[in-house]
């Protein structure tokens, strides 16, 4: 018998999901497959259209360890807080439909907040993967408490990655949750409020493959992004008694179109050393539009190696 089912979970990984039938088995069983084993898995299907609730209820009924919870779409802020009404355990896990987990991540972020009390929030550093799990290339996210806040008072991405963060439920609490009204930056408004009450920290290790795509909110609608990056700034900075950063997130940015995005993964990617994921995309890019110059002597770069 497993004791560890009969004990209230020491984490509750919170996943919402929506029309994610593609990837969602291999981020659920990548947190099924983790070193640590007291946790529960919430699960929020946020009005999925596509095979994503008959997969979750499959893997429901292997393992009690997941709970399931269906709901009309409400976007990732409200199903986000849905799920936190019901988690049991003392730290909560955040974890994306499209990313894979290693297997001990878990247990080395569970380890870091035991022995560190005055951090409410430990990420890690990640590895991107593009659609179809080619290696682009490590993202290494800084791991000091002030760095991470300058980055995201700077608006600045991607300085804790939220589907790679463990956070103390009763920090989360505290600030209230997620702010519902945000319809995108989600990760960068709550990073900002629980850096007023706690540390936040980054471990060293990849501990996740963060799956880049087009249709991301990132890359989907990079104005609407950075317009909600701009608001939580602001909010921030009226709560802390601080002026605006001169380099404030601003709402006139451009709108990258599918051949930029593959251009910049092949870059990155060339620039990891990873030769073949570079060319691959920058063979895509060149598909998106074939007239692009610039997609031109990308390939002819990645041809090249350098």
């Amino acid at each position: 018998m497993d004791i560890s089912n009969q004990l209230p979970p020491d984490v509750s990984v919170l996943m919402t999901v929506y029309n994610s039938e593609k990837y969602i088995a291999k981020a659920i069983t990548s947190i099924l497959s983790q070193t640590f084993n007291n946790f529960e898995l919430i699960i929020i299907n946020d009005g999925s259209t596509d095979r994503s609730l008959s997969i979750l209820q499959n893997f429901t009924q292997q393992d009690q360890r997941i709970r399931l919870f269906n709901q009309e779409n409400t976007g990732p802020a409200i199903a986000s807080n849905k799920g936190l009404i019901h988690v049991k355990g003392k730290f909560v896990a955040r974890m994306d439909a499209d990313d894979i987990a290693f297997p001990t991540r878990l247990a080395k972020q569970v380890a870091f907040l035991e022995q560190n009390p005055e951090y409410v929030a430990v990420g890690s550093r990640v590895l991107l993967i593009d659609p179809d799990g080619w290696s682009i290339g490590p993202f290494a996210q800084k791991t000091d408490h002030e760095d991470i806040d300058a980055e995201h008072l700077a608006g600045s991405g991607g300085a804790i990655c939220h589907p790679a963060v463990m956070i103390r439920t009763e920090t989360l609490d505290k600030i209230g949750g997620y702010t519902e009204q945000m319809k995108s930056s989600i990760d960068r408004d709550l990073f900002l409020r629980l850096a007023e009450v706690g540390k936040l920290a980054n471990l060293p290790e990849t501990l996740l493959k963060y799956r880049m795509h087009l249709k991301s909110m990132g890359n989907a609608n990079r104005v609407l992004q950075r317009q909600m990056a701009a608001m939580a700034v602001k909010a921030a900075c009226q709560r802390r008694g601080m002026p605006l950063p001169i380099n404030m997130p601003n709402d006139n940015n451009h709108q990258a179109s599918p051949s930029e995005i593959h251009r910049k993964w092949a870059w990155w990617a060339l620039k990891a050393g990873n030769i073949a994921t570079a060319r691959k995309q920058a063979t895509l890019a060149l598909t998106k539009n074939p007239s692009d110059f610039q997609s031109w002597k990308t390939l002819a770069c990645t041809i090249r190696g350098w």
